[in-house]
């Protein structure tokens, strides 16, 4: 009776598992009097584990917390190889909480001490924030030197190169940029216009909702504000809105009776927080009603950055689904018709605008769209990027700002508070054309944060030197979409170990490249550069896929539909990559992102993903026959974790047999704790070595 109340007493919280299950793992060797002093100890504490170290907070993402304790832990350090990680980890820390300045000198510290090319790759990235271009450039060279391909950078080396060409003519664009007079020493970003022409921005300042601090960044959680846009003094918009949780990066329709906000929020109790859409509207008593989340949003995916069409009929978003074409895509949403309530399904917009980078952050001037993308070609991190309409379903080329719009770090949230009412013939020199407000966190002495709110007006620049005159008629611009790519394979820290880190890609030569989405089928052959290019039809989808000995088969797609065709831009060029595995056989190779609830075997929402990959892989390679394992960490008793990992991977079999895959090609087997990934001794292993044990794995038969 006395265990039964003892199990349920310490299952109730985290520490208590792992106590139950060491206490269980040697009960034999516990009194009743020690078990007795274990209740007094966590009856008495309030069950969060201290943090003691830096680099246990740099796991736990405590980035603020985490610096000066590494620091202090880099002074009394003695071994290189020591000081080369706590640098990096310092590095890391910096740059999590949007510091590069401070970020820059301690990845060259961590480099220095031997921390090999993620230091470099560091080192090189910060730079380019800080707007150090031509150091930056030489350090992206010296880093596909480091890791044997310079294919991996050289798109960064470019934009250092055109970066340092658009800050020269940063001085003819006609901007002036001023920080705005009510940023904080934190982060202050998104602005937006409320009905009341106030300015409402985001912000995670002192004075937002609730007393707690945000782990990652060490400020408070992200609320809604509002300030005039020529004062100092924002105030919290509305307790409706602002929660001890985050929220931010609202819009409203015309009226000014609806809002749209992202708020932070689990699928079920307990669950990881995800950005969600929330939407409220004024009720009769004219005060807002309570907001619900929109209901075609997916539990465990962010939605994030809404934004209203200026007909308010499309709802314009990011999001991280990974049916998207890679990291945060843009969508759009249109309200049903008829006056129904609610939404449609939401539809990707072309790959005139998404990339398999970061695009977000939508707004609207008239029919101009503007977004912020790391994809598409910049100066560093998120550059601003607008675009238009060429007709119902067909967006033009996005165009970069430039400098100084756009900088060596996240430029963003762009709007327009005023264009000019003449007509553009009409303007002259020094005439404003439109001015506005933005979001950057650029090294500027005047910053006052990490993000900063930047208002800007543009003028009508002095004239060009003239250019040579195109003497091509419009109707016989040729239009082409060129798809050009690469077949690529991954490059490890240690070579031919699937399970170390990924450094960068390098080209594969002699691969097969099968085309579909001609008229006719098509293969093409890689030379050692990796790169084989087609003229694309408009309005068509295309699937690209390699085949090559010894490695398995793998696929990209590419959409042509919604490219117009621009006149000022007749040939688009795109860029689409293939990654081929070498087969490793009979070699565990780890599975990232599989967990499992306590006690149990069900597979977990956040394990879908992965696996769902793992089938894909398979019905692109239908000859490959694999085993799944599953491997527990050392506490608890020998049978009952041999037990529970054989359960364990007998449910990735059986969800991967759901996707369609054959049972003959699959067998399960658990490992229990008897195959350790981490070297440690049970009792001194560290929660990431426990996590590190605790793993599902596969091989390749």
């Amino acid at each position: 009776m006395f265990v039964k109340i003892l199990q349920l007493f310490l299952r109730t919280n985290k520490i208590g598992l792992y106590v139950y299950t060491k206490i269980m793992k040697n009960k034999n060797n516990f009194s009743l009097s020690a078990l007795l002093l274990f209740i007094a100890f966590f009856a008495s504490c309030n069950y969060t584990i201290k943090i003691k170290d830096g680099t246990t907070a740099y796991n736990l993402k405590r980035y603020d917390n985490a610096i000066p304790m590494l620091q202090k832990e880099y002074g009394k350090s003695k071994s290189r190889n020591e000081k080369g990680k706590l640098a990096y980890q310092i590095a890391a820390s910096y740059q999590h909480i949007g510091k590069p300045q401070q970020a820059v000198q301690w990845y060259k510290t961590a480099y220095d001490n031997s921390y090999g090319a993620e230091a470099l790759k560091g080192y090189a990235y910060t730079l380019k924030q800080t707007e150090k271009y031509k150091e930056a450039l030489e350090e992206f060279k010296n880093l596909g030197i480091e890791i044997g391909s310079p294919y991996e950078y050289r798109k960064e080396i470019t934009s250092c190169a055109v970066a340092q060409d658009w800050n020269k003519q940063a001085a003819n664009n006609g901007y002036s940029i001023d920080l705005a007079p009510f940023n904080s020493p934190q982060n202050d970003f998104s602005p937006i216009w409320a009905p009341d022409k106030r300015l409402v921005f985001t912000s995670d300042r002192s004075s937002s909702t609730g007393k707690s601090n945000y782990g990652w960044t060490g400020n408070r959680f992200m609320d809604i504000f509002v300030v005039e846009a020529t004062e100092a003094s924002p105030q919290n918009y509305d307790i409706v809105f602002n929660s001890p949780n985050n929220e931010g990066t609202p819009c409203f329709n015309k009226k000014g009776d609806e809002i749209f906000f992202v708020r932070t929020s689990g699928a079920y109790k307990g669950d990881d927080q995800f950005c969600k859409i929330f939407v409220a509207q004024i009720n009769e008593n004219k005060t807002w009603s309570s907001p619900t989340p929109l209901l075609f949003q997916k539990d465990r995916i962010n939605y994030v950055h809404p934004c209203l069409s200026p007909d308010g009929s499309t709802l314009y978003f990011a999001s991280n689904d990974p049916e998207g074409w890679g990291g945060y895509d843009i969508y759009a949403v249109t309200r049903k018709p008829n006056n129904e309530t609610g939404w449609g399904d939401p539809k990707l917009l072309s790959r005139s605008i998404n990339t398999t980078g970061n695009d977000l952050f939508p707004t609207f001037d008239a029919d101009t769209l503007y977004f912020a993308s790391n994809g598409h070609p910049g100066m560093g991190g998120l550059d601003i990027f607008k675009t238009y309409k060429l007709d119902k379903i067909n967006w033009a080329p996005p165009a970069n700002l430039k400098s100084p719009i756009n900088s060596g770090g996240d430029d963003f949230g762009l709007i327009v508070s005023s264009n000019t009412t003449n007509k553009p013939s009409l303007l002259k020199e020094g005439d404003i054309i439109r001015s506005g407000f933005f979001t950057s966190n650029r090294p500027n002495d005047k910053a006052k944060g990490m993000d900063d709110i930047y208002q800007f007006t543009q003028r009508v620049p002095p004239p060009p030197p003239p250019v040579p005159v195109d003497t091509v008629s419009k109707k016989d611009i040729v239009h082409q979409i060129i798809i050009e790519g690469y077949v690529v394979e991954k490059i490890y820290t240690i070579a031919d170990d699937p399970n170390s880190k990924v450094l960068g890609r390098r080209p594969l030569d002699k691969v097969n490249v099968s085309i579909e989405g001609q008229e006719k089928p098509i293969v093409l052959k890689t030379g050692p550069d990796g790169y084989f290019k087609i003229v694309a039809a408009a309005q068509k989808d295309y699937k690209f896929t390699g085949n090559k000995e010894e490695y398995l088969s793998n696929y990209t797609k590419f959409s042509t539909k919604g490219i117009g065709k621009d006149p000022n831009k007749p040939i688009q060029t795109f860029e689409v990559e293939i990654v081929l595995d070498k087969i490793y056989r009979n070699k565990e190779i780890v599975l990232e992102n599989i967990y499992y609830d306590y006690d149990k075997w069900d597979i977990r929402p956040d394990a879908e993903p992965t696996l769902n990959k793992l089938a894909e892989m398979l019905s692109q390679n239908p000859t490959i026959r694999i085993q799944l394992g599953s491997h527990t960490d050392c506490r608890g008793n020998d049978s009952y974790n041999q037990n529970l990992s054989q359960k364990r991977a007998e449910s990735a079999v059986n969800y991967l047999t759901g996707k369609g895959i054959s049972t003959e090609r699959l067998s399960a087997i658990g490992y229990g704790e008897g195959n350790p990934a981490a070297g440690c001794n049970c009792n001194k292993c560290t929660e990431q070595e426990h996590q590190q044990n605790r793993r599902t794995t596969f091989k390749i038969e």
